[in-house]
């Protein structure tokens, strides 16, 4: 079995192909051009390739994978951008076509919680998505459109709605990077918001673990959850990690707002999750 992914170097991506690494499956990894010396790491078999600019070769330069797990998006964490469907949108969703019109039966995709929008409480796949801002809209419309290209060519597709994600290698503007980066310069405090409110946070590797127990499934899951189904408070979540990691850090409460583009507490169903993975 071939096993194909993009955003090969990217957060996700490394922890994908890490796992992926533990199955007796070849692997390709897809990097932006220029990155191969990154790519290296990987200890893969590594393709570059402009994903903007694919072409009805594209299946073959990846080396006619059995499955693709499709992790690139750029522009993040500007979750407001317009540029998420003016560009993101359809160039993404032409590659993918010419993925599957040359034969690619099984496609794995990251979706995002953002495209329920500002819905509360425990969420469920089977609600209706209501994106609120321009990232999750566009991830919701790449969804749409490969329903409507499944009717026409048949292939299986699993929809993998993330939540919240932490762990090694995460940007460094992130929650958990940026509070190690403050021990690590010795400050007395860290900034933050209020901290009160509800999220569902789920370490990279269960992620990870979780992305390609999907993808050698072979089975399409449609919309998915990846999720711990567990709510927790954002500020318990740092003082957990302030407790395990022993650190010598306060809390600055309230220095931050909350974020206006999220309800203040949501989190995943995860029984869907759980029976894919034979939990």
């Amino acid at each position: 079995m071939k096993v194909a992914v993009t955003g090969a170097t990217g957060f996700i991506g490394q922890h994908v192909v890490k796992s992926l690494q533990k199955f007796p499956v070849e692997i390709v990894a897809a990097v932006r051009n220029g990155s191969s010396d990154k790519a290296k790491s990987l200890g893969v078999t590594t393709v570059e390739f402009d994903l903007a600019a694919s072409t009805d070769s594209a299946y073959a330069q990846l080396g006619f994978p059995d499955t693709l797990i499709h992790l690139a998006w750029a522009g993040l964490p500007n979750y407001k951008s317009l540029h998420h469907f003016e560009q993101e949108l359809p160039r993404h969703y032409t590659f993918l076509q010419r993925l599957v019109q040359s034969g690619l039966t099984h496609l794995v995709v990251t979706g995002t919680c953002f495209e329920y929008g500002m819905q509360s409480g425990l969420l469920h796949e089977s609600l209706p998505p209501l994106p609120s801002n321009p990232y999750g809209f566009a991830k919701n419309s790449l969804r749409v459109q490969l329903e409507f290209l499944q009717a026409q060519t048949p292939f299986a597709l699993t929809w993998a709605r993330l939540f919240y994600l932490y762990g090694e290698g995460q940007a460094p503007n992130s929650l958990f990077p940026q509070l190690q980066q403050a021990v690590q310069r010795g400050d007395n405090s860290f900034n933050m918001s209020g901290g009160e409110q509800l999220r569902d946070y789920l370490s990279i590797t269960e992620i990870a673990e979780g992305l390609v127990n999907l993808a050698l499934s072979k089975t399409g899951h449609n919309v998915i959850n990846i999720c711990s189904g567990k709510p927790v408070s954002v500020r318990r979540l740092v003082e957990n990690w302030i407790k395990t990691n022993n650190w010598k850090i306060d809390l600055n409460l309230g220095y931050y707002p909350y974020p206006e583009y999220e309800p203040f507490a949501f989190w995943g169903d995860r029984t869907k999750f759980s029976n894919a993975l034979g939990l």
